[in-house]
């Protein structure tokens, strides 16, 4: 509540600021009014009343339509004919939210993706490039003929591949709805129809993630990197399972510092079978 300078126009009385109102202190005059609200306008867009924000929530790539659409709300007030009513509309104004195929597609290969990302623990900006690779992927109609499920698996595992984070295809299979075969047929039509920038494998990415896994001091994670380099200055890691290279040189490091460690429990983290593990771990012996 301020007090304003100028007087009032019927007895000269001081004018002060009423909510939206402007009122004389002294014969109670509305001198003006002003019903905009120039403040900023706070709320929850999570309905909590702890996260108040200004805008709106921002855009994404991980849904169809940006994350711009509306959906009509619920309320326990609503009784009998009207209640009734807004079910109707509420259902139509769904079904109007995808006007084709492609967009229904998308819709479910888009949730899809994100159950995954979301189960593997990975970034949003994973799931948004996810998303992006999948929509390119359907632009070039390599589509057809392919599941779904597998798209959007192999949408997942190759941009993981792109962005240096290691993910095997079987953590992927896991997570996913798809069997391996059908998330290689995909990723082998995206990295040869979209030219995806990637190369192999670095056994090495592989290493710090295996290492808290099996719960291995910094001293084993060192030495296993330094296998991995040798390993590849040997040409031991052509041809090779990169996540069954990166366990052989965690077990040969635990080794080598006393460290009991099973082959089982190294090839499991790996997701190889021991008999793989021991090809590696027999070559860096040698």
């Amino acid at each position: 509540m301020s007090t304003t300078t100028t007087g009032c126009p019927e007895c000269d009385g001081a004018l002060r600021q009423d909510g939206t109102e402007t009122v004389c202190d002294r014969c109670g005059l509305v001198v003006g009014e002003d019903t905009i609200d120039r403040g900023p306008e706070w709320r929850s867009f999570a309905d909590d009343d702890i996260q108040r924000a200004r805008t709106g929530a921002p855009l994404t790539r991980s849904r169809h339509d940006r994350g711009l659409s509306t959906d009509i709300g619920r309320s326990t007030r609503l009784k009998g004919r009207k209640r009734r009513q807004m079910a109707r509309l509420r259902r139509e104004h769904r079904r109007a939210q995808v006007s084709s195929k492609r967009e229904r597609n998308q819709i479910y290969a888009f949730t899809e993706i994100r159950r995954v990302v979301g189960s593997l623990g990975l970034s949003d900006a994973i799931r948004d490039r996810a998303c992006v690779l999948f929509e390119s992927a359907q632009n070039e109609d390599l589509l057809q003929g392919r599941s779904l499920e597998g798209f959007a698996a192999a949408a997942v595992y190759a941009t993981c591949r792109t962005e240096g984070v290691a993910r095997t295809v079987e953590e992927l299979c896991r997570a996913a709805r798809a069997d391996p075969d059908e998330l290689r047929a995909a990723y082998d039509a995206l990295n040869r129809d979209l030219g995806l920038p990637t190369g192999p494998i670095d056994p090495r990415e592989y290493v710090p993630r295996f290492a808290t896994e099996l719960d291995l001091s910094e001293g084993v994670r060192s030495r296993a990197e330094e296998l991995v380099t040798e390993a590849r200055d040997r040409n031991i890691v052509g041809g090779r399972n990169p996540a069954g290279v990166a366990a052989a040189c965690l077990y040969t490091a635990a080794q080598e510092r006393g460290v009991a460690l099973t082959q089982a429990e190294a090839a499991e983290v790996g997701d190889v079978t021991p008999v793989t593990l021991r090809g590696t771990y027999t070559e860096l012996q040698s």
